[in-house]
């Protein structure tokens, strides 16, 4: 008999937290990258203040996609080492509670250091980028990643060459979410009206969907190969 679906799903979310907040690995290691990188970009980009506030969409969003491509692969890979994705596997519980549950974890962590990185660049670059629009916009690109990312990640993750196999299949699938992303985010800095980056959204929405309903229709046929 098979574990209801949403119990099962909140069971494997809930094992990720309780093994995230014993080892801080995922989101330390994830957050250490995030700040160097911004750095990196700061001392790179001796800009002035208009060329800053137009390339800080960018900087932002190159930044959360490698730490999320960081944190899936060290999630995934945490999972198979501990023997815990075997054993997901053969039990009752369904293929997509499976899927739901890591994507939860995986969404949680890339929200949870992505947040933080708004203070961060509004401090280094002297733009103001923690608005209501740009955490929306940050939930929602955050979200079409990890949606794709997750699935591609445990693809990858039986792989010897894990680590570099992922960027490359992840960054084209998700270069549609990332485009609409940076283009809201600098509509949104350079304070256009809200008709001028609205498509953009409703664009990341419909992304968003339409990657979680194949996701969920195929993680079971992936997993099981």
């Amino acid at each position: 008999m098979k574990t209801p679906f949403f119990k099962a799903a909140l069971s494997i979310v809930r094992k990720d937290f309780l093994a995230e907040l014993r080892s801080r690995e995922l989101v330390g290691a994830m957050g250490l990258f995030v700040l160097l990188s911004v750095l990196v970009f700061s001392f790179a980009l001796e800009l002035n203040r208009q060329a800053r506030a137009e390339t800080v969409g960018g900087v932002l969003w190159v930044t959360v996609v490698f730490a999320s491509i960081l944190g899936l692969n060290r999630s995934m890979a945490m999972e198979r080492e501990q023997g815990n994705f075997e054993a997901l596997l053969i039990a009752p519980i369904d293929r997509a509670a499976m899927y739901v549950g890591k994507l939860i974890g995986n969404y949680v962590f890339t929200v949870a250091v992505s947040l933080p990185l708004l203070v961060v660049m509004t401090v280094l670059y002297n733009v103001a980028v923690i608005t209501p629009e740009v955490i929306g916009v940050l939930l929602l690109g955050a979200f079409g990643m990890t949606v794709v990312g997750t699935l591609l990640a445990a693809m990858t993750v039986q792989t010897r060459a894990r680590e570099a196999l992922l960027p490359i299949i992840m960054l084209p699938i998700v270069l549609p979410v990332l485009l609409a992303a940076v283009r809201a985010t600098n509509a949104i800095l350079s304070r256009a009206p809200l008709a001028q980056w609205s498509d953009w959204l409703l664009i990341l929405v419909v992304l968003a969907v339409i990657y979680l309903v194949m996701c969920l229709l195929t993680f079971g046929f992936i997993v099981e190969e």
